[in-house]
């Protein structure tokens, strides 16, 4: 039966049940469901599963190869850790929101026909929604409305692309498309809506640092990414995605430098680094395809991380911007060195899973010769670690001495906090392993010379830059400023 039960099913209908249990052991059962996901996905065979059919149409629930394969690990995955992150959490539409909308990601990203990725994508919209909501302030609930009025645009959008593609191609089943046609554009367009492309992206930074503290760990892995699998799929090769892609890399960055929220600088790295992997698919290549599908992986991981750290200052301190904070080190020495994890992988540090994966971008744009876009992917990796490598944890936990001295996070909070930190780690110093899933063959050496010392030249001069800025007085935290975004 595991064999072509759809695992998306598993994280609905286990949801649904959540209101029925009590206590303890609600609580294991909300840990056990993404366990018993992990299991079927990693017991799926290969090919066609789950399949019935409607109207003449062939829906496919379980397609199943190397690619979907990966996205469904790591979703499963970053759901067991929101949870556990969100163990102490006692409101059931939480929990029930979080496993509905992972289930509508998996869904997504199992689904070999276009009529249940678009049920399922629906399915994702609606119940990210609730994560804003559950937070229950009049910015939120302004924030939420926002975001489902540029979902239905992209929803819409996506709905008569479908309808489109299936009267051209008398099928369901999708596959690559390319960038050809009405249809394939509205697709894209519903597609890169959910990815964040410009001009279609101030709905992230507007949503998601008004969600909950637990809430926004799921945000920042599901709907993104499952658009990136989706652009993966069916526009490989789109050249318009490296030059929006490399736009993407850039920009963000200097909204966050100004930025004085820390959940809101993240949600600008989120942008950056989404931008590195449409590059990769853009270009098209085995290389950067693999390098893509790695990144995406990995920046799951420590987004999670880095969420989860400044999520365990607000949950202890109740405050999010870096004017008032610093000093947290002293009382929360274990977040401030997971942070510092999260931050290392993000900017790339060699023994940290983002120096493994986005090498491989940074490398396939080099093959083809881009000279523009690779410098602009220089450029932005320098600019990342200014405001998600340093600004986070300098004037989170270190900085001026802001007199607040809150407890260390709680222990469900450290341990998913924890597991995040070890996957990028193990990643970083085992790339191997990673490697061996990617869809496509790998004939990539990450740790060489060249890479180590080109890598830790460009972080060097980063910092320094950023040492002088600060102690000059050039680059507060916050300053007066109109944000155009």
């Amino acid at each position: 039966m595991t064999s072509s039960f759809p695992p998306a099913m598993i994280f609905i209908l286990g949801a649904l049940l959540i209101p029925l249990l009590k206590g303890k052991i609600k609580s294991l059962f909300i840990l056990l469901l993404p366990l018993v996901t992990f299991y079927i996905i990693i017991n799926l065979p290969h090919g066609n599963s789950g399949t019935f059919d409607v109207g003449g149409f062939t829906v496919i629930l379980n397609r199943v190869d190397k690619l979907s394969l990966l996205f469904g690990y790591i979703f499963a995955i970053v759901t067991f850790i929101g949870s556990l992150y969100a163990f102490h959490v006692k409101e059931d539409v939480q929990h029930i929101s979080a496993l509905i909308y992972a289930g509508g990601a998996l869904g997504v990203t199992f689904a070999g026909d276009v009529f249940s990725l678009y049920i399922f994508w629906e399915i994702m919209t609606v119940a990210s929604t609730f994560l804003i909501l559950a937070r229950k302030t009049k910015k939120s609930s302004a924030a939420a409305y926002r975001y489902v009025l540029v979902h239905i645009v992209g929803g819409l959008c996506l709905l008569a692309g479908i309808l489109l593609y299936v009267h051209e191609r008398g099928t369901i089943e999708f596959a690559f498309i390319g960038l050809k046609g009405l249809s394939a554009w509205l697709i894209f367009i519903g597609i890169a809506i959910n990815a964040a492309v410009p001009p279609m992206h101030a709905w992230l930074q507007d949503a998601y640092p008004e969600a909950t503290v637990t809430g926004i760990i799921f945000l920042s892995a599901l709907t993104t990414k499952s658009a990136i699998y989706l652009m993966a799929r069916t526009f490989p090769g789109a050249e318009l995605l490296i030059y929006v892609g490399a736009a993407m890399t850039a920009f963000p960055i200097f909204f966050a430098m100004i930025e004085n929220d820390q959940r809101r600088v993240l949600c600008y790295s989120m942008i950056n680094q989404i931008g590195f992997m449409l590059v990769g698919i853009g270009i098209g290549t085995d290389l950067s395809l693999n390098g893509t599908v790695a990144h995406a992986f990995t920046d799951i991981l420590f987004k999670a991380l880095l969420f989860m750290s400044v999520g365990a200052v607000i949950h202890r301190t109740g405050k999010s911007k870096c004017t008032e904070l610093g000093g947290l080190y002293k009382t929360m020495p274990i977040t401030t060195a997971f942070c510092i994890i999260g931050a290392a992988s993000i900017s790339a540090f060699p023994l940290f899973s983002g120096f493994v994966s986005k090498s491989m971008i940074v490398s396939a744009v080099g093959h083809h010769k881009l000279v523009i876009v690779w410098l602009i992917l220089q450029f932005a990796s320098a600019g990342v670690l200014h405001h998600a490598g340093i600004k986070i944890p300098f004037f989170t936990f270190f900085g001026h001495d802001s007199g607040l001295r809150p407890k260390e996070a709680p222990w469900n909070m450290l341990v998913a906090m924890g597991i995040a930190a070890f996957g990028c780690i193990f990643i970083g110093c085992f790339p191997g392993v990673l490697y061996n899933l990617l869809p496509w063959a790998v004939d990539y050496v990450p740790y060489t010379p060249a890479h180590i010392v080109g890598q830790l030249q460009l972080l060097m001069f980063a910092i320094l830059a950023f040492t002088l800025l600060t102690l000059s007085g050039l680059y507060p935290p916050d300053i007066r400023t109109i944000n155009l975004d």
